[in-house]
């Protein structure tokens, strides 16, 4: 089958000719579609996660997936062939990922049916980065009334925030040049402020003099993330995927400091195709692409500075 691997940490991502994968017990196979392109996948093809993944060579990048169920192994109950479905694919320590025609998943795993109505690029966009996304909403204990700052609000991640945020009741602030705050807005955004215009507490501090109840992170190093905690009230929450936090020195300022790694989950993918169906959550897709071109795709992602999702079609 074609996919996008890597022989070994650092090299540049290439197409192979590989194996098809076959489903174990408990597994499926699914024909994939499209493959959604996540900043894990160049942090694991450039071995910055080596420490915590024991990965195989070749090593077939990629998370995010949607696709069509082709074979269930012994025991799988829960989706069946012909099915289209959308989730979490990588299995690095076999050398397994969605840049591929074929990807494995667990029937138990972080795998779901596809919300009705979504195409399978879509699709692709919505797991990882709306799955965290979702989890740092309910992790910052996001309520009605609050006013929230979200960090990288035009990014995958961000701009689900944002919306899941709006949609909790909150007040959200999110970081937008301005070539971008009208889709901040019409995703649920109250204001935008604009870190290229100067600091961005100044900003947020002249219409919110009083501060914020949360910041959801997604870009500042640790440097800036103390910086913009200055802008929390007390028993305020700041989340960071980024690791950019120091949770002790939060609580001695009467803070509550949490540095976010999603775990994916089937239970957190359904609870977004309810959000889908009924409207509520829309994924915005910035770039499509072939597979062939995923190199490209992941330099683009390094760089940073996203407005959307890129999606790999399969």
């Amino acid at each position: 089958m074609r996919a996008i691997a890597v022989s070994e940490y650092g090299a540049t991502p290439a197409p192979m000719n590989l194996p098809r994968p076959e489903p174990g017990p408990g597994e499926i196979l699914v024909k994939m579609i499209a493959a959604g392109v996540n900043p894990m996948d160049w942090k694991i093809a450039d071995g910055l996660l080596k420490d915590s993944i024991d990965a195989s060579f070749p090593l077939i990048l990629g998370q995010d997936g949607a696709g069509v169920v082709e074979e269930a192994g012994d025991g799988v109950t829960r989706l069946r062939h012909g099915e289209q479905v959308y989730g979490v694919f990588g299995m690095p320590e076999r050398g397994l990922g969605s840049y591929a025609e074929y990807a494995i998943a667990r029937d138990d795993g972080p795998v779901a049916r596809m919300p009705e109505g979504m195409i399978y690029t879509q699709a692709a966009a919505v797991p990882i980065a709306s799955m965290s996304a979702l989890a740092m909403v309910d992790e910052a204990r996001i309520d009605s009334g609050q006013t929230v700052l979200v960090v990288g609000a035009t990014g995958g991640t961000g701009q689900s925030a944002v919306q899941l945020a709006a949609l909790a009741g909150a007040k959200v602030i999110a970081t937008a040049r301005d070539d971008m705050a009208g889709t901040m807005r019409r995703l649920g955004a109250d204001e935008t402020v604009d870190h290229s215009k100067g600091d961005l507490n100044g900003q947020v501090l002249a219409v919110h003099s009083d501060g914020v109840d949360a910041i959801l992170d997604m870009a500042s190093d640790t440097a800036a993330a103390d910086h913009l905690a200055q802008l929390l009230r007390p028993g305020g929450t700041y989340v960071s995927t980024v690791w950019a936090v120091n949770p002790d020195a939060m609580e001695a300022r009467e803070l509550r400091g949490v540095n976010f790694q999603v775990e994916p989950s089937a239970e957190l993918l359904d609870r977004l195709s309810d959000l889908i169906d009924a409207g509520k959550l829309r994924v915005r897709v910035e770039r499509e692409a072939p597979l062939d071109e995923a190199a490209d795709a992941l330099a683009a992602s390094r760089a940073g500075g996203a407005r959307g999702k890129t999606v790999l079609r399969v």
